[in-house]
């Protein structure tokens, strides 16, 4: 489904949309159309975009078109979803020790929208870090 939602093309038109936002979250996933795990996490993105449009907008890019973001954010993982708030980026506390970004697929939409959700209430409070509303440590999986 990456094909529905926009694509940034260029490191400029990614700094733009950052700027450009004054009153929603902006949701960058950073890395391949034909990667799996990008995959699964742009059919989520794409089937919550409608729910979340009033609080957040959600852009793609290919980092191997725009590599200028892979040093400066630490792009490494095939898949990884970023958060922007009034050009600031805003971390969330995940419980992975990893708060600049999540490197996985989130497949349930709902889990997605708490996400979204809180990141957009912290950073209108003025927070750069928002602790996310489920834990995701592995203390919790078995």
């Amino acid at each position: 489904m990456s094909y529905m939602l926009p694509h940034l093309e260029n490191g400029w038109q990614v700094d733009q949309a950052i700027l450009a936002e004054e009153d929603r979250v902006v949701v960058v996933r950073f890395g391949h159309d034909w990667d799996p795990t990008c995959m699964q996490m742009d059919e989520t993105l794409f089937k919550i975009a409608p729910k979340v449009k009033n609080f957040a907008v959600v852009y793609l890019v290919d980092i191997t078109k725009v590599p200028d973001f892979n040093k400066m954010y630490e792009l490494y993982d095939p898949c990884t979803v970023m958060f922007f708030f009034r050009n600031k980026h805003i971390m969330v506390d995940l419980g992975t020790g990893n708060n600049n970004k999540i490197n996985w697929a989130v497949t349930d939409g709902q889990e997605l929208i708490d996400i979204i959700e809180t990141v957009y209430r912290g950073a209108r409070k003025g927070r750069g870090l928002v602790v996310s509303p489920k834990d995701y440590s592995t203390k919790y999986k078995y």
